[in-house]
């Protein structure tokens, strides 16, 4: 018989998160792209600026998985939408909501760039449902890719039944430190006052100087107490990234979400769901 198995192929700091989840699969060291959020939130700018460095990297990375592939005899590769990780060889697959980006009139050249890419794929995973109900017009598959939309995906998925929820209400912190750390400043002088108790979820890169008395810190480094923590909450403060958002779709717990400033995306998503919430 034929037996198949999984590699998965990322950073170290990646490899810790998928490794408490499934420890089993085997693991190969893989570099992310020279990609950063500057602090003004115009994506269109800031790809341009680092377009050569990414470009390099998106060719290197082509070679990288050419390797893997005959090195661990590779037959499927899916790719976690970055458009290098594809190879010739077999047949490749990338995992994306966004058939369609959310730019601006002015930035049709990165749209068009990111269609070219996908249609480098053999396929494309939508996490989504076949309405687009969760990403809406960022899925909506208008430029005729082979496209499969496969449902929702959470990692809270994992757990059944979920527990009992208890009083606290939850901030996950995510996203570029530089906003992360607005959004932490933004909740503490709004939840500050009164007896509510909140615990706050956050990476360790993010330091605080003062921290509110009806404030519980957990850091974001041990996943599974996270989980526990978020599975046990009575409402959900958090930014609207798409991977959140199939979370809170997951665990259907009440929520509370903000765009990060600047990513179209979430500004995208935030009112899309602010639609289907009314």
């Amino acid at each position: 018989t034929h037996q198949t198995s999984t590699v998965v192929a990322a950073r170290e700091d990646q490899q810790r998160v998928f490794k408490l989840y499934f420890p089993s699969i085997e693991y190969v060291q893989h570099e992310g792209y020279p990609f950063e959020f500057g602090k003004n939130g115009n994506f269109g700018l800031d790809l341009a600026k680092q377009f050569r460095p990414l470009k390099r990297r998106l060719k290197s990375e082509m070679v990288e998985v050419d390797q893997l592939v005959d090195s661990l005899k590779i037959e499927l590769v899916i790719s976690d939408h970055r458009y290098g990780f594809r190879s010739e060889k077999v047949p490749s697959i990338i995992l994306t909501h966004q058939i369609n980006l959310p730019v601006k009139w002015y930035e049709s050249w990165v749209q068009k760039i990111h269609h070219a890419y996908l249609r480098a794929f053999d396929a494309v995973w939508v996490p989504d449902t076949a309405d687009s109900s969760l990403s809406g017009q960022l899925s909506h598959n208008t430029v005729g890719l082979k496209a499969y939309y496969i449902g929702v995906l959470s990692r809270f998925s994992l757990y059944s039944p979920h527990p009992e929820k208890e009083g606290h209400t939850v901030v996950i912190v995510s996203g570029p430190d530089v906003y992360a750390k607005q959004f932490v400043q933004e909740q503490f002088a709004m939840q500050r006052l009164g007896e509510q108790q909140f615990v706050l979820i956050i990476p360790p890169s993010i330091a605080l100087s003062e921290v509110p008395s009806n404030f519980t810190i957990q850091p974001s480094t041990d996943w599974l107490a996270c989980d526990q923590t978020i599975l046990c909450a009575s409402k959900i403060i958090s930014r609207c990234g798409y991977s959140t958002l199939m979370d809170l779709t997951i665990l259907k717990t009440p929520f509370e979400i903000t765009p990060t400033p600047g990513q179209r995306e979430q500004e995208y998503l935030f009112q899309h769901w602010q639609k289907a919430i009314e």
